[in-house]
């Protein structure tokens, strides 16, 4: 299988080297020369456009930011689509609300192209190591094609259902890192509320039985969410969106998780 990979961000560029260190050969597109020159010791080839990229890959990986991002790169005469043939596969990895793949699947089939939504989990650590978590959504035969592909760089891989089944499971994932971010604030000001500093108790939070990656990630940054803000703090907000809207379309009811994920969008934005 021929894989072209476009979005080559923190994430993106060790899921690339692994696809092509794995035996796969590779098609690479980005907006910024820079971002292909770190693949010059590897056999991977850098198209022109995404719709060059398109016509040399039977499947291509989508790892940029949001749901515009997947569609500029995939539309119009220079996109994508323009230049897949018939029986290719798309994948998105980016982190986007259910509904867009499903509006991308509909255009991806008037091509003859097929779409399933894998996106992923771990950061650029597990990403390097083969050991991402990727939650796919599509149609058996599709996600079983693909599946050796995305094997070079996760494991585990969880198929969870039809097109869009993915994108809800990880905004949901992504809702309680947000609660728990939120909670690990909560009882980090009630501690110094109490006289306990706020360095010891993260000390204790990380090795104790309350321990998370929420706590983990909070403890890295002094104990505030002040650093982890300009890394994450826009994604998650926009993570945090789209499950208030899943659960609206569902008359689902919100609950406490939402709370405490409010609690750490605001302390992101005005950190005590």
């Amino acid at each position: 299988m021929r894989v072209g990979f476009i979005g080559l961000g923190s994430q993106g560029a060790p899921m690339a080297r692994r696809i092509v260190e794995g035996g796969y050969e590779l098609t690479l597109w980005a907006r910024r020369p820079a971002s292909v020159e770190p693949y010059a010791d590897t056999s991977a080839k850098v198209a022109a456009t995404p719709a060059e990229l398109g016509a040399a890959s039977d499947l291509v990986c989508l790892c940029v930011v949001g749901d515009d991002d997947v569609r500029q790169v995939l539309d119009g005469e220079s996109g994508v689509l323009a230049g897949m043939q018939p029986g290719g596969v798309i994948a998105i990895h980016s982190t986007v609300h259910p509904d867009t793949c499903r509006e991308i699947a509909k255009t991806a089939a008037e091509h003859g192209v097929s779409v399933v939504d894998a996106p992923v989990s771990g950061g650029s650590p597990a990403a390097s190591e083969g050991t991402l978590l990727v939650m796919v959504g599509g149609d058996d035969a599709d996600v079983e094609r693909v599946r050796p592909v995305f094997a070079t760089f996760a494991d585990p891989i969880v198929h969870l259902g039809p097109l869009g089944s993915g994108q809800v499971t990880k905004i949901l994932n992504n809702l309680l890192f947000s609660a728990n971010l939120g909670s690990a604030v909560s009882t980090l000001e009630l501690g110094e509320s109490l006289g306990v500093p706020r360095d010891k108790l993260c000390e204790v939070l990380a090795r104790g039985s309350a321990t998370s990656k929420a706590v983990n990630s909070i403890s890295m940054f002094g104990g505030t969410l002040e650093g982890l803000a300009p890394i994450a703090g826009a994604l998650l907000q926009k993570d945090v969106r789209h499950a208030a809207a899943l659960a609206d379309d569902a008359s689902a009811p919100q609950g406490s998780v939402f709370t405490a994920a409010d609690t750490a969008l605001e302390s992101m934005h005005h950190p005590r």
